[in-house]
């Protein structure tokens, strides 16, 4: 049997055309000898045709196949049925039977839902893969635990992107470099308590905000990594990139508790194995995207900077030397295993 692991291995490139319905769909379940037919949506954020995209167009592909027809599912991508926020609420009441969601963005439905945005966790893939992609660890564990206890279950965890910071005024190459610039960040509290701490006019502003801001100057730069920096365009705008890598972000793929309950236990393992399968590939595929994406970063004329060895260790330990200042927002035990695990 595949481990999560091992399953992180060759992603194939083309995804199943999906076709997306014009209009809202309710879900419609009858009972059959096997378990409940469903006819769900699906839900989430990231742009058409992206790595995430494309993994979710495989996921209702291999569901609607490996289910015999009985669950099939519609996808509303890029934002065309709401944001993250707007997702959680509608999968919380069951109104919504899938999501690729980014938890990360759930601060306000419970702060526990970013621990994973603690500053410099991980700084490169080896660390990643034994931190954020252990069932068994603190961070998974407190998604799965905190994501259930609004009735959301998750079924396993994909790859966002290791974020970095742009600007428009300078090159980010030391800690000072990040004085006093004005920078668009989440209202996560450790990515906004990192920057604050390092000198930055920190400002939260919705996503679909983002681009005009940087284009009118109302701030200098932000935190998102290459495959958001490309896919929106942001770097149309922004002079300056560095690979900070001063958080790691992933996301989830989840289904809502009514929706879960409703299910036998075959079709929940198959999802379970689906979703797995499916995220495992879209990690690898992922990785390869990113470096795709900031080569077009860099011919469009932004100068990137990589950090050396010795710059990352100056940031990555101001970052965790931060830790203790969240511990009333993520629990002083969690951190304490966290820190535990990366010995």
């Amino acid at each position: 049997m595949l481990t999560r692991r091992s399953m992180i291995g060759g992603f194939a490139a083309a995804a199943t055309a999906m076709t997306l319905a014009p209009t809202r769909v309710r879900a419609a379940a009858s009972t059959t000898a096997d378990g409940p037919k469903l006819h769900g949506r699906l839900g989430h954020v990231f742009a058409i045709n992206s790595p995430i995209d494309k993994a979710s167009q495989e996921f209702a592909a291999l569901v609607k196949e490996r289910s015999g027809g009985q669950i099939s599912i519609d996808l509303f991508p890029n934002n065309q049925i709401g944001g993250d926020e707007a997702l959680s609420r509608e999968l919380s009441r069951g109104s919504l039977e899938f999501a690729f969601l980014n938890p990360g963005s759930l601060a306000g439905l419970d702060p526990l839902l970013d621990i994973h945005y603690l500053p410099y966790i991980a700084t490169d893939f080896d660390e990643v893969d034994k931190i954020y992609y252990n069932e068994n660890g603190i961070l998974q564990r407190t998604l799965r635990d905190t994501l259930e206890k609004h009735r959301i279950k998750a079924l396993s965890f994909f790859e966002l992107e290791f974020r970095a910071v742009t600007n428009s005024r300078h090159a980010v190459k030391q800690l000072d470099d990040l004085k006093d610039l004005k920078l668009r960040v989440p209202g996560s509290a450790g990515i906004k308590g990192f920057f604050e701490a390092a000198g930055v006019q920190a400002v939260t502003m919705p996503m679909p905000e983002l681009f005009t801001a940087l284009q009118q100057g109302t701030v200098d730069g932000q935190d998102n990594g290459p495959s958001i920096t490309y896919n929106s365009r942001l770097f149309e705008t922004q002079k300056f990139m560095t690979l900070t890598n001063h958080v790691y972000a992933m996301g989830g793929v989840v289904v809502s508790q009514r929706t879960w309950n409703r299910l036998s236990s075959a079709q929940r393992e198959m999802l379970k194995q689906t979703a797995d399968e499916v995220t495992a590939k879209e990690i690898k595929y992922n990785r390869e995207m990113n470096e795709v994406f900031l080569q077009k970063i860099m011919a469009a004329n932004v100068a990137v900077t990589r950090l050396s060895a010795e710059q990352m260790k100056d940031f990555r330990d101001f970052g965790r030397s931060l830790w203790s200042g969240f511990e009333k927002s993520y629990g002083e035990q969690r951190i304490a295993a966290l820190r535990n695990e990366l010995g």
